[in-house]
């Protein structure tokens, strides 16, 4: 079956005023649906038709003959975790486990602030920002273009999505002003919980 463009989590105006209804329609509407198109149209007629989206992307990764199917199907794959990744009313110190979990791997909330930041502003180029789970340690990364933790081995918490397209109509090249708003008002710290309590034997 061929892959879907998967619905936001949200309203495509619950994040203004730090992410518009604009840049959703076309981030969204228009990025994450041609990622989507581009996939199931390399992958047709091929075996990875039947395959999940999560295995084309580990099968794919180290293949350079398979780049523009990777490539596709990373970008479908990393939108619809940064979707999952926001919602209203977000951001700001995390509780719980996840605070608990950032205090022992970081020393605290604010050098984990300030090095997932670092990693997303600092990203040459088009890429991601991350918050990942690798060998009992949560770890903050940065990707370039599609690359994303699954195809290293390691497990997403969190995604902030560094592509121009993902900021510019609101942020303009303001990319850190945008980091900012990602982090201090629309992580969805519910949607880290989740999957960092899905591996929590990883950190015991």
């Amino acid at each position: 079956m061929a892959f879907e463009l998967p619905p936001l989590p949200f309203s495509r105006n619950a994040l203004e005023p730090f992410m518009s209804e604009r840049t959703l329609d076309f981030h969204h509407g228009k990025h994450h649906k041609a990622y989507i198109d581009t996939t199931n149209k390399l992958i047709r007629g091929t075996p990875y038709e039947k395959w999940s989206l999560e295995d084309i992307i580990r099968t794919t990764a180290k293949d350079t003959s398979k780049k523009q199917i990777f490539d596709a199907a990373a970008q479908a794959w990393n939108h619809t975790f940064f979707w999952q990744s926001m919602m209203p009313h977000g951001g700001g110190q995390p509780t719980g486990d996840v605070l608990q979990a950032i205090n022992k791997c970081f020393g605290g909330f604010k050098k984990f602030r300030e090095e997932f930041k670092s990693a997303c502003v600092s990203q040459f180029g088009s890429g991601w920002g991350w918050l990942v789970l690798e060998e009992h340690e949560i770890k903050v990364l940065k990707t370039p273009n599609a690359m994303n933790p699954m195809a290293k081995g390691q497990v997403a918490l969190l995604a902030c999505d560094v592509w121009e397209h993902a900021y510019y109509l609101d942020y303009q090249n303001r990319r850190a002003e945008f980091v900012d708003a990602f982090l201090d008002h629309l992580v969805n710290w519910n949607h880290v919980t989740t999957h960092l309590k899905a591996h929590a034997e990883q950190i015991a």
